[in-house]
C-alpha cells in the first residue's frame, strides 16, 4: 500500500522527476510525491511522512479525494490512496527519489512524461470533488489495457480518449 499527494499552490502542483535511483519502476516519470506505508501507518500517517521525508514540508491541509488499485502484468497489485493538498509550512529540501518542481496544472497533461493511468487520475482531481475508485491494468510491456472507475469498465476509446495528450498526442 501507498501514498501519493499532488500538493497545490498558485495554480501549480508540486511535481518529482524519478531520476535518481538506479532501479525504480517510475525512472523518467514525472509523479506526485509519496510512498509505501510502514508497519501500522494510517494513510494520512504514511503521508504526512513521506511529504515531510521528500520535500521537507509539513502538510496542515488535505483531502484524500480517491484510491487507485494498480495492476501490473508482472503480477503486482499496488493500493495507492489518493491526495491533494493545499496547505504546507516548512522550507524545501533536496529530494534523494528525483528532483522536485513546481509545475503550472495546465502545463502537467501537456508537457510532463506521465504514466498513461496517472493522466486519467489527475483528470478526475480536476473535474470531480466525490471520493472515487479506480483500476488501472498494465500488461507485461506496461501498456495501459483496463480502466474501471466506481466499477464501470471503460471501453477502448475512453481509454485512448483519457490518455491522450490535450494536443492529441499520445
Amino acid at each position: 500500500m501507498s501514498t501519493l499527494v499532488y500538493i497545490e499552490q498558485d495554480g501549480k502542483y508540486l511535481m518529482l522527476h524519478r531520476v535518481k535511483k538506479a532501479v525504480d519502476i517510475n525512472h523518467g516519470k514525472w509523479i506526485g510525491v509519496g510512498g509505501h506505508f510502514e508497519e501500522a501507518e494510517s494513510p494520512e500517517e504514511c503521508l504526512l511522512r513521506e511529504v515531510r521525508e521528500e520535500t521537507g514540508y509539513r502538510l496542515t491541509s488535505w483531502n484524500f479525494r480517491g484510491i487507485v488499485t494498480f495492476v501490473s502484468g508482472k503480477q503486482v497489485t499496488e493500493y495507492m490512496h489518493l491526495f491533494t493538498a493545499d496547505g504546507f509550512t516548512g522550507e524545501p529540501l533536496t529530494c534523494d527519489e528525483g528532483n522536485l518542481a513546481w509545475v503550472d496544472k495546465h502545463r502537467v497533461l501537456t508537457d510532463l512524461e506521465l504514466w498513461p493511468g496517472d493522466r486519467i487520475f489527475l483528470r478526475i482531481l480536476e473535474t470531480r470533488d466525490t471520493f472515487f475508485s479506480l483500476k488501472l491494468v498494465y500488461d507485461e510491456e506496461d501498456v495501459l489495457c483496463r480502466v474501471i472507475l466506481d466499477g464501470r469498465e471503460w471501453t477502448e476509446e475512453e481509454i485512448g480518449n483519457a490518455v491522450r495528450k490535450p494536443d492529441g498526442q499520445a
